[in-house]
């Protein structure tokens, strides 16, 4: 048996954010490798009806002209309107764009961009999910830099923009405290990301009145990007067995690697998600769950935000970038009529267990403890056992959410094995944050795995 303590209480695998026998910073670091880490999260401001505050903040901040992104659905709720009537309120000008893609693409942020490019705000609000947060930042970086090239911000590292207020709607990307954006590149047929910390919103107004509207299916699929992100951060790898090491402080990434501090808020959002995702889903009045669920996506967004994802996000690129043919049930009407859908937070979990099960020699205390908080007896578990262990526990959570069994359920094939592998190996931002080295070969047998799940 071995022990397994939490994140602030000594976890044995805290061994791997120092260098045993290390006296200075001049002879710790042997290798290429980073020795710091760097925390940002944007200002949160948490409370039910906190929503109705948005026009004193635009008007306090001197706001010329707001652009307020939102989608067709989101904008004919009462969050929308919420905004809307404060911002009328104050007499802050403003301007709606209302136009944004769930699960934005290329096409989608060039709209985008076109209209803040024609209207010229001075500051921008996002109501609504990760997709519209995410298309809101990506077209305040456009417009502050309008002669750059469209893909020139995946790795850019000096950038700059408007100040911003996102108002999530849905309780899963904690878009509203990070610096990355993603959308879909479709000219190659995969996801692909903006992560820079001057993308951090200015502020993020947390109010649990604003995911009362989310249907059971959203519930679950934002849920479980939180799970994920919790999952991929406290099992990344150390910040300090990060390599290059920056020349530059500028240049050190968003994501850096598991780290004492994102550990903190990834255990704590993970213990959120578990014990309030399935009450959040299969009972719509249970408020309290919901309320624990928007903050659980927030300290996971702290979390990951700093020390990054790896598989499970890498691998879910393609999944959602290839699929033609399947549509999520609960989406029609978020996905919009005749468009195919795998959810973001389905994708990143189909492969779970798989990938956890693979990750586990890394670092298996770690493992252990996280099976531990799903709800496993690890009395008698060795480090040899964690990867299967975790993996069943992360099977049976997601089968009582009725999440597809495996990517096989949106119509994969073994002959698209080859696809999906070649999808993933570009996410550099995210892969090369895996414990192990993430080969071909790897993620070939990863992907296999995934087809069916229970």
């Amino acid at each position: 048996m071995h022990a397994v303590a939490s994140a602030s209480g000594g976890c044995p695998c805290h061994s791997r954010h120092s260098r045993p026998g290390s006296q200075t910073r001049a002879t710790a670091i042997p290798r290429d490798t980073d020795y710091a880490f760097e925390m940002a999260a944007s200002s949160i401001r948490y409370g039910v009806g906190v929503t109705s505050e948005i026009g004193a903040d635009l008007k306090n901040w001197k706001a010329a002209k707001v652009a307020v992104f939102t989608d067709p659905n989101v904008a004919q709720l009462a969050p929308f309107h919420t905004v809307i009537h404060s911002l009328k309120r104050a007499n802050v000008p403003h301007i709606v764009y209302d136009r944004v893609s769930v699960e934005p693409t290329d096409s989608s942020i060039r709209d985008a961009i076109d209209f803040v490019r024609l209207h010229q705000p001075d500051s921008f609000v996002a109501v609504g999910g990760g997709s519209t947060i995410d298309t809101a930042k990506a077209a305040n970086l456009y417009l502050t830099h309008p002669k750059n090239e469209f893909l020139d911000f995946v790795t850019l590292q000096s950038v700059k923009g408007f100040q911003c207020v996102k108002i999530p709607t849905t309780a899963g990307t904690g878009s509203e405290t990070t610096g990355v954006a993603i959308f879909d590149y479709v000219p190659k047929n995969f996801k692909t990301g903006i992560a820079n910390r001057a993308l951090k919103p200015t502020l993020g107004i947390i109010d649990p009145l604003n995911t009362r509207t989310m249907p059971p299916q959203v519930h679950v699929s934002s849920g479980l990007d939180v799970l994920c992100h919790a999952l991929e951060s406290y099992t990344a790898i150390p910040y300090n067995e990060r390599s290059p090491r920056p020349k530059d402080p500028i240049e050190r990434p968003a994501y850096q690697g598991s780290n004492p501090i994102s550990d903190i808020w990834s255990l704590k959002a993970l213990r959120m998600c578990v014990e309030n995702l399935p009450k959040a889903y299969k009972n719509p009045t249970d408020f309290v769950a919901q309320e624990q669920m928007i903050l659980a996506a927030t300290f996971a967004g702290i979390g990951f935000g700093n020390a990054g994802v790896h598989l499970c996000h890498g691998m879910s690129y393609p999944i959602s970038g290839l699929n033609k043919n399947y549509l999520h049930p609960g989406y029609a009407n978020v996905a919009g009529v005749g468009k195919k859908l795998v959810p973001h937070g389905i994708s990143v979990a189909v492969t779970a267990p798989a990938v956890f099960e693979w990750t586990a020699p890394a670092c298996p205390d770690r493992h252990l403890e996280v099976a531990a908080i799903f709800g496993a007896d690890i009395s008698k578990a060795t480090r040899a056992d964690a990867g299967k262990i975790l993996s069943d526990q992360i099977r049976k959570f997601l089968h009582t959410l009725d999440v597809p069994n495996g990517i096989s359920a949106f119509g994969f094939e073994k002959s698209h094995v080859d696809a999906l592998v070649v999808g993933t190996l570009p996410q550099h931002r995210v892969t090369k944050l895996a414990p192990h080295e993430a080969t071909q070969q790897v993620l070939q047998s990863l992907f296999e795995k995934s087809f069916t799940i229970y």
